[in-house]
């Protein structure tokens, strides 16, 4: 494979696919999409990313709606769509997943790798976590309104020369990533973030996160279900490190007003990560003999407003 030069499939043109898919193809990646609602849009006009790191047109290589229809061989799979219940990722994938390709999981989610790696077992897993504000305002449109960072490792844990070269692609672009050896530690330091604040935003009525801070209640509340996310980590062997529960709340204290992903498919009718986000939380607490009330709190009750949204 040339690193420099890589043949990339993007699975899911929404917010984070195609801000990552079109800084890639900036960097000089050959990068394909497989699209889904926007199809229309993104094969006739492409990608408009607004971002704070410069606008971009993104066109891709070739926009496809079906998997049948890529007929070369990615050395990387990146699939950004949502982790929903419905979407079997690896039989999405399997017809363009070649011994050499590599599967990139840029999605939001703690314990979500499974299926994939049981699927694929001699194709290397590399995760993705992005931690960016950005968002689809319409078809083929995104905006990115801050952050934009980017954490890549092997999956379970290691290192791995071709995370290294999208690191490294990305970087060229101005895109700040980093490589982490314990990947899954990474994703439940992300989960600190987004169990409390995805669900919240949308039990509480579509607040954004300015609105989520300064409601002193609320803020405890906050802070409760960082706590349980930590003691998950640490009892399965990923020990976050000190102060990552006061480091999140101050940069959010400082972050823009933002309207959480969560929230944005809740007022959309979208189905909502309820299961990547938190219920597999609860399920690993509750295989390990750990209470963890407030997240299965929110779960409970963002299972239900997930289901009547959508009725």
């Amino acid at each position: 494979m040339k690193f420099e030069k890589p043949e990339i499939l993007l699975i899911g043109t929404g917010a984070v696919g195609s801000f990552y898919g079109g800084k890639l193809s900036q960097a000089g990646a050959r990068v394909s999409a497989l699209c889904r609602s926007d199809f229309d849009a993104v094969k006739k006009n492409g990608i408009e990313i607004k971002s704070i790191f410069g606008n971009l047109k993104f066109t891709p290589e070739i926009t496809i709606n079906r998997i049948s229809q890529y007929d070369r061989v990615p050395d990387y799979i990146i699939v950004a769509t949502k982790v929903l219940p419905e979407i079997d990722i690896p039989n999405l994938i399997k017809d363009a997943v070649h011994p050499e390709t590599s599967i990139v999981l840029l999605q939001n989610g703690i314990d979500i790798e499974r299926p994939v790696s049981a699927a694929f077992p001699s194709n290397e897993i590399i995760d993705g976590l992005a931690f960016i504000c950005v968002s689809r305002t319409s078809a083929g449109k995104i905006e990115h309104q801050d952050y934009g960072r980017i954490v890549l490792g092997r999956y379970p844990s290691g290192k791995s020369e071709k995370a290294e070269a999208l690191r490294n692609l990305l970087t060229g672009a101005g895109v700040p990533c980093e490589i982490d050896d314990d990947i899954i530690a990474a994703r439940w330091k992300k989960l600190v973030w987004n169990a409390p604040f995805n669900p919240i935003s949308v039990l509480a009525g579509g607040a954004n996160t300015r609105g989520m801070m300064e409601s002193k209640a609320t803020y405890t509340l906050i802070k409760k279900v960082m706590e349980e996310v930590a003691l998950l980590a640490e009892k399965t062997g990923h020990k976050l490190p000190d102060g990552v529960i006061e480091k999140n709340l101050s940069d959010t204290a400082v972050m823009k007003p933002y309207k959480t992903s969560m929230l944005l498919d809740y007022e959309n009718k979208r189905p909502m990560e309820v299961e990547a986000i938190l219920g597999n939380a609860v399920r690993i607490a509750q295989s390990i003999g750990i209470e963890v009330p407030h997240i299965e709190s929110l779960y409970g009750i963002l299972t239900l407003s997930d289901r009547q949204n959508r009725s």
